[in-house]
């Protein structure tokens, strides 16, 4: 059996295919082992290969980019030996999952690689929060990954004419992206997710205590993540998951388990934000004005949208806040964007002194 046919043969659970072997083919000729990076952990990383998982470190591929340091998912080229043993590259990336690092900065960081599939968490036991849903999904989409909406925690709602109508104001808020009812507690629901994440590599997100723990768990078939009670005042808890796991499935296809995320900041993810609200940038292709804000242009189609009950004013409002957010991360590091915001921030100034101007002539 060749090298690369004993790679192919050991790595196949975890997503090698005849691509995968393709772009590897400069590091095999170096005598470097392929290998997938199941586990990141302050510099170093634990990488299956065809001989078992080694423990390497990422030093040598660590640049001054956040967004180019080795993650979970990524597939490496690392040493067949040394001490320490080093990661020396990693195969260009097919998808990734990146938000921003802080509201005050414009660094991105990488959360996970090669990803088919955004498996999000929320759970039903607090009441929904549709704009973090549409958050993590325009993250999602802008990854080039294929977004799935879990509602987990199933079994606290027993009513199934109000579980209907939760997965009903999902489905509004995420067009396109399939939502499952999940009680991973009690089995149900969970032979579609098997299904469905049984293929390629999916990654977990989700709030902490939103189940994702549990979860996986699950999906493993067995108590591979530490899990904990969540607090009955907001279904909260510690953090049970604190690096991000690869983890392979008996049914097929691999998950990446991820902390918590607290915070999700978008980072440079216009495309992901246009595909969550497809709605509204169908509309604005009729706008009478190619620049519409949907503020207060005459002849907005999305506007006309919300006045005829066709668009709720909430998705609207989300819409408009993920732009605002995402266009101030963009305009960070885009000197051009920054000034036309200021400019378009100054026109819309003083057409609102022009307006309290108009309106005070009238009182006086």
């Amino acid at each position: 059996m060749t090298s690369s046919s004993a790679a192919l043969s050991a790595l196949a659970p975890y997503g090698w295919d005849d691509a995968w072997a393709d772009a590897f083919t400069p590091y095999e000729a170096e005598g470097l082992l392929p290998g997938r990076v199941i586990r990141v952990d302050r510099g170093q990383c634990d990488v299956v290969t065809p001989g078992g998982v080694l423990r390497a470190d990422t030093a040598f591929v660590t640049p001054h980019d956040p967004l180019r340091v080795v993650c979970t998912g990524d597939w490496v080229a690392v040493e067949p030996g040394g001490n320490p043993r080093y990661v020396r590259a990693y195969l260009p990336r097919r998808t990734s999952f990146v938000r921003s690092t802080s509201s005050k900065r414009s660094e991105g960081q990488i959360l996970a690689a090669n990803v088919d599939h955004a498996v999000i968490a929320v759970s039903l036991a607090l009441e929904l929060d549709l704009g973090r849903v549409e958050r993590f999904l325009a993250l999602a989409w802008e990854s080039g990954a294929q977004p799935v909406v879990v509602l987990t925690k199933a079994d606290l709602v027993p009513d199934p004419v109000t579980v209907a109508h939760l997965v009903q104001d999902v489905e509004t808020s995420a067009p396109g992206v399939p939502v499952l009812t999940v009680s991973a507690l009690h089995g149900d629901g969970l032979d579609t997710l098997v299904a469905l994440v049984g293929s390629g590599t999916s990654v977990l997100l989700g709030q902490s205590g939103a189940g994702k723990s549990t979860l996986a768990n699950a999906l493993v078939g067995e108590d591979v993540m530490d899990v904990r009670a969540a607090r009955d005042v907001d279904d909260k808890g510690r953090h049970t998951t604190t690096t991000r796991n690869l983890l392979a499935l008996p049914s097929g296809g691999v998950l990446i388990d991820t902390p918590g995320l607290r915070g999700v900041g978008l980072f440079d993810a216009g495309g992901g934000v246009g595909q969550v609200f497809s709605e509204i940038e169908e509309l604005a292709e009729r706008c009478r004005f190619h620049d519409c804000s949907h503020e207060s242009e005459p002849g907005c189609a999305v506007r006309a949208a919300v006045e005829d009950g066709e668009l709720p004013v909430r998705r609207l409002e989300s819409y408009r806040k993920l732009m605002r957010e995402n266009q101030w991360i963009v305009a960070k590091t885009d000197a051009r964007l920054r000034a036309e915001i200021k400019k378009d921030w100054k026109r819309k100034g003083a057409q609102g002194r022009a307006a309290m101007e108009a309106k005070r002539g009238r009182w006086s």
